[in-house]
């Protein structure tokens, strides 16, 4: 090393050996060369390991899913020990596919009542037609007629449930307006005492919601068609709005329903064996077309003992 400096006549050189600067160089020239791309490698292996550990959950799931087919629901994907984001995701996927597997499940049961439903009535026709071929003049045109206009338009009544099941299922109101709950309670009231029952409607007060008015007046004609199906003589329907609800309650003076099976009533198909014994043309239908509408409207609907001896049934929808 040569460093020189001028300061005024006088030049100043000083000299100095960078051997060891060089030496040092060389020594560590072969430890780096060396060196750095092993611990490259070394970093890069243990990173893969350790990214390859922690997916490996994610690749189990990945081939379950695989497997998962519309068939086999019931299968469920690994939740890994650790709790972190990899066993929360695979728990919301099992919780999906319970939810998708009990779906499945009463489309099934729903597709096998229905078919069963259907069944009764078209045996009913057939076995009228074949007695009519095979034993002419059994049967007079006028009670083959009967029977199958009868078992026919239990057949009607049933298909056009069915379709309202699979309109208001999940779904939401979509016309949405002022509608006078009494002004649909009284006009079925009108239309049940054709029948001759003794309809009592000095309960019904003003209430008005917001909703779709066809399925509302759904919800009340069936109830109303269940009081009548099943009163002796009488028929209370009521409305009343109190703290931003309206409450409609339809009884009457039946049998009523044991405490064990209220719930049950919702339910599709479900008939109970009074029903069965008494109700001519139901399909088991009515009510758990008013819980889904009513559902879909933001309300609640449940059934009680009635005091009159039959059932209460007790419609609170939001007001508007």
């Amino acid at each position: 090393m040569r460093v020189t400096e001028r300061a005024g006549p006088y030049t100043v050189v000083v000299f100095g050996s960078l051997e060891e600067v060089d030496d040092a160089t060389k020594a560590l020239a072969t430890p780096l060369l060396i060196g750095v791309p092993g611990a490259m490698i070394l970093v890069g292996g243990v990173t893969w390991v350790g990214v390859t550990g922690a997916l490996a959950p994610v690749e189990r799931i990945r081939r379950e899913v695989e497997e998962i087919t519309g068939e086999r629901l019931d299968r469920r994907v690994p939740e890994p020990v650790a709790r972190d984001e990899i066993h929360r995701l695979a728990a919301t996927m099992n919780r999906m596919l319970a939810r998708l597997e009990d779906s499945r499940e009463r489309q099934q049961r729903f597709v096998a009542d229905a078919s069963h439903e259907l069944r009764s009535p078209l045996a009913g026709i057939r076995q009228a037609a074949e007695v009519a071929r095979s034993h002419p003049g059994a049967l007079s045109e006028g009670e083959l007629a009967e029977a199958v206009l009868e078992e026919s338009g239990r057949m009607e009544r049933l298909v056009e449930q069915l379709l309202l099941l699979t309109r208001t299922g999940g779904a939401g109101p979509r016309h949405l307006r002022d509608v006078d709950v009494d002004d649909l309670a009284l006009a079925e009231a009108r239309r049940v005492r054709r029948a001759g029952l003794t309809v009592d409607t000095s309960g019904v007060g003003a209430g008005r919601v917001r909703g779709e008015a066809t399925a509302l007046a759904q919800v009340v004609r069936n109830l109303t068609d269940n009081a009548a199906r099943h009163a002796r003589d009488t028929v209370v329907v009521a409305v009343a709005a109190d703290r931003g609800e309206v409450e409609l309650v339809v009884e009457d003076d039946g049998a009523g329903i044991p405490e064990s099976e209220r719930e049950r009533v919702f339910e599709r198909f479900v008939r109970l064996d009074e029903a069965r014994d008494r109700d001519a043309g139901g399909s088991g239908l009515g009510l758990a077309i008013v819980k889904e509408i009513v559902a879909a409207h933001g309300g609640t609907v449940e059934v009680t003992a009635s005091a009159l001896g039959g059932a209460r049934f007790v419609v609170r929808l939001p007001g508007s």
